[in-house]
């Protein structure tokens, strides 16, 4: 499994990676095989600002749907164009291509509350 160091995890399996004034958010590599594979992607919250730990949207898998839940509070500026038409990319490359959303953060001071990648990989091996 992969977690990058660069990225900071939530206890609900989603990653998130500050570039300057937005952050991109998806699902960690290890939710993404705990799913299986990954059929659709449902975020209705573009142009929405959503508190932190609320519900974003869902994800769905061949046999379950999973709710989405925000790393911070933020504006959602953009949800990845590409998930609509391809929403293994999540499966396939959980921290690039398979990003989920763009936010612009509201407080960036809730980064602190987050798991570095250590402390996820320490969370998931319970």
């Amino acid at each position: 499994m992969n977690f990058p160091a660069d990225l900071k995890y939530t206890k609900d399996h989603e990653w998130i990676r500050v570039e300057g004034e937005v952050a991109y958010v998806g699902i960690t590599d290890y939710a993404q095989s705990e799913l299986g594979e990954i059929v659709f992607v449902d975020i209705p919250t573009q142009g929405e600002t959503v508190a932190k730990e609320e519900s974003f949207g869902t994800i769905e898998a061949v046999k379950t749907v999973s709710d989405l839940f925000m790393p911070v509070s933020g504006e959602v500026l953009e949800v990845n164009p590409e998930l609509e038409e391809a929403p293994e990319l999540v499966n396939e490359d959980a921290y690039g291509k398979g990003w989920l959303i763009k936010i612009s953060m509201t407080d960036a001071s809730e980064l602190g509350d987050l798991l570095s990648a250590d402390e996820y990989q320490q969370l998931i091996a319970k």
